[in-house]
């Protein structure tokens, strides 16, 4: 299964559900733009965009909720090394309060992975951050980055966008 995105104004991608009715997209929105986002297994729609195998899948995506994407770059050579750490880790995510998806996506391009997790609100996620699980899942994380890091990772976040 592959992952698709692209970003624009809401307005424009909005539009793209006229255009492809068998998609089911999600909208999501952030301070500086909109996302569309969809799963499938055909070719993209979007002519500008991203994709991704999903190597790991939990939940399914909500048309409500909170969504923050961990964006990790890295280096080719070390690509097996950082997906074998992401399968092995013990996940205690999908028993927290207020979870709702995860996807760990590997780039079709490039070398930016992406951790997307979706929550009830962005209380559920900052409570997940504070918790003992947490801490669990990302215990033996030295204070340097990684070897396999290409460049420091980034987090975007975003609302899901309600069209009605």
């Amino acid at each position: 299964m592959k992952a698709f995105m692209t970003n624009g104004t809401i307005d424009f991608l909005l539009k793209l559900d006229e255009k492809h009715k068998d998609i089911p997209f999600h909208f999501m929105t952030s301070n500086s733009n909109g996302l569309a986002y969809y799963e499938g297994n055909k070719k993209s729609v979007f002519s500008a965009g991203r994709e991704y195998d999903i190597l790991i899948e939990k939940g399914d995506i909500l048309d409500d909720g909170y969504v923050v994407m961990n964006n990790i770059p890295v280096i080719e050579d070390g690509q097996a090394s950082f997906e074998a750490r992401f399968k092995k880790r013990g996940n205690d995510l999908d028993m927290m309060p207020g979870f709702q998806a995860f996807r760990f996506l590997k780039p079709r391009k490039g070398n930016t992975y992406v951790v997307f997790t979706q929550w009830q609100s962005e209380q559920d996620f900052e409570n997940w951050k504070n918790s003992e699980q947490f801490k669990q899942s990302h215990k033996g994380q030295a204070t340097k980055p990684p070897a396999y890091y290409a460049d420091k990772p980034f987090i975007t976040t975003y609302h899901m966008f309600d069209k009605e």
